[in-house]
């Protein structure tokens, strides 16, 4: 999948202060990718799959290594902020194109966000206060917007506590499952039990579309290329160890989970997790809620991060206004992208449920992803002068393939409210362009 990565020329001059290493990428990948999926989406899954939930979660872990694949590529080769929307403008030249990728992007990420804040705000939350949840997720995202503003590196030192913290909150779910297991109370023939009327291939297309949802975040991670040090080198290793540790901790919760609570007691859950530890006992549920708690608030952070970074990249290639590329003198980070992305995921948050958001960040991904794998095809005929990692041609087609195959998945209501907010952007795009002194792509 690599091909020999010579001597790389020193790295090019940015604005941006390059302060993240490779075991700080890896960690932001991980702690990006571990969060409210496995947390908050297990009881859905397991609507969708029953007690297979494993399988959905396989297909979606392969898809997603499909993808990033692509990703690894275009990053090693273009290492700037911007992510999908540079790859796009590189390879379509199309200004509008560009742009709507981008905002899809963008659209994604804020939309996660909020949805993590209602997570957040949810019973986990409820295990200590009673607030109103709306009321909740917005002091949330404002406390995330503050700590985003700070500094790229006091975030990420958050992101090592945080995802250290979710990491070992899933593991102690692995370790208290087995427990129940060994001694007599679980059933591991759930692991093959489906929704009465559904077959494994229904089961698996519809598992996978919410599955997938938990592996999405490692995109993120191309909007801060630009902060990387020696980012063609560090970035493949942590992309895919990240994505496969994930995968890792994914397939035990699977397994643990529809093995130790029963069905229909785990499919109704909306903290299915809690329903692990309330089994197995001997943990206090308030204390796996903190933790369920930091892991939520962990992928808002690093969500709210790439939503910042990429709405500067956008603005200084002149698809978003100038003044959102303004960066704090001190501390050298996009303080307008940081309120403008913090203030929209406000916003959202009245819009819609946690499913409901997250349905509707996954086929925006979809695009995203769709144009990032025809992209790296298109480019091919770009030669750069670096080194760079390079994938195997058949694995951007099969992801494009994948791609299309979830599309098909969504429901009608998730394609109106992706619509809408694209239609958003086009209309953006164009009071940008019709602006006296814009600054061209």
């Amino acid at each position: 999948m690599t091909t020999p990565v010579p001597v790389a020329p020193p790295e090019e001059s940015t604005r941006l202060r390059r302060s993240v290493t490779g075991p700080l990428l890896f960690l932001f990948i991980l702690g990006d990718v571990l969060g409210a999926g496995v947390y908050a989406l297990v009881g859905v899954m397991s609507d969708a799959a029953g007690g297979m939930i494993w399988l959905p979660l396989l297909v979606a872990l392969g898809m997603a290594l499909l993808t990033a694949a692509s990703y690894a590529e275009l990053v090693t080769k273009y290492p700037r902020a911007g992510g999908s929307a540079v790859f796009a403008e590189r390879a379509y030249r199309k200004p509008l194109l560009s742009f709507l990728v981008g905002f899809a992007m963008l659209s994604a990420g804020v939309t996660s966000a909020a949805a993590l804040s209602l997570a957040f705000a949810g019973d986990y939350l409820g295990q200590f206060i009673d607030v109103p949840p709306v009321a909740a997720a917005v002091v949330f995202l404002a406390l995330i917007g503050l700590l985003n503003a700070r500094g790229i590196k006091e975030s990420l030192r958050a992101n090592i506590v945080m995802t250290t913290v979710e990491v070992s909150g899933l593991l102690l779910v692995v370790v208290l499952g087995a427990v129940v297991l060994g001694r007599g109370d679980g059933d591991l023939g759930r692991l093959t039990e489906l929704p009465d009327g559904v077959g494994v291939g229904g089961a698996v297309l519809a598992g996978a579309l919410i599955a997938f949802y938990s592996f999405v975040g490692f995109e993120t991670s191309a909007n801060i290329a630009e902060e990387v040090r020696d980012v063609r080198r560090v970035y493949p290793t942590a992309l895919f160890g990240s994505l496969l540790v994930a995968g890792v901790v994914y397939l035990l919760i699977a397994v643990v989970a529809p093995a130790v609570v029963p069905l229909d007691q785990l499919s109704g859950s909306t903290g299915p997790l809690l329903e692990v530890v309330r089994v197995a006992g001997g943990v206090p549920l308030e204390l796996f809620a903190v933790v369920a708690l930091i892991a939520v608030a962990n992928g808002a952070l690093l969500t709210m991060i790439m939503a910042s970074r990429l709405t500067y990249g956008m603005a200084e290639q002149g698809l978003l206004p100038g003044g959102l590329s303004r960066v704090l003198p001190e501390r050298r980070t996009p303080w307008v992208a940081i309120a403008v992305t913090t203030a929209v995921a406000m916003l959202i948050t009245v819009t819609g449920t946690l499913e409901e958001l997250a349905s509707t960040v996954v086929l925006l991904l979809l695009f995203v992803f769709l144009s990032t794998n025809v992209a790296v095809l298109v480019l091919r005929k770009d030669r750069v002068e670096h080194g760079h990692f390079r994938a195997w041609t058949p694995l951007p087609v099969l992801a494009i393939a994948s791609c299309l195959v979830l599309f098909t998945q969504q429901e009608a209501s998730n394609w109106l409210r992706a619509g809408v907010l694209l239609a958003v952007g086009a209309v953006l795009y164009a009071v940008t362009r019709l602006r006296p002194g814009r600054r061209a792509a």
